[in-house]
């Protein structure tokens, strides 16, 4: 069904027909689904401005986040690099004046 209009006459041709019981409440539940899912629809639409600016806060406080991972981890590895470094020349440093006789 294209329009609301087109509800009445159906509504008329279904009793025409005379249906069971059952029937009835079958087209009655199906229209109470309809309806209900067209609300839920609507409702939708009219809060998804506010859910959007939510999701695009929360991606760039992600994003932040993961950039502050990333700088972290360069740091230390610098900082493990440069210690590597200041450990092969103290060793290197050392090497000479602990040999106590020639070769």
């Amino acid at each position: 069904m294209e329009t609301v209009q087109e509800l009445i006459p159906l509504a008329k041709e279904l009793m025409a027909q005379k249906p069971t019981r059952n029937l009835v409440r079958l087209y009655v539940l199906g229209g109470v689904l309809a309806l209900f899912g067209a609300v839920l629809g609507l409702m939708e639409t009219l809060c998804s401005p506010f859910t959007a600016a939510d999701s695009l806060r929360e991606r760039e406080a992600a994003v932040a986040e993961l950039k502050a991972a990333r700088e972290r981890k360069a740091l230390r590895a610098r900082a493990l690099l440069e210690k590597s470094k200041q450990l092969e020349a103290v060793q290197g440093c050392r090497a000479p004046t602990n040999r106590l006789h020639a070769s």
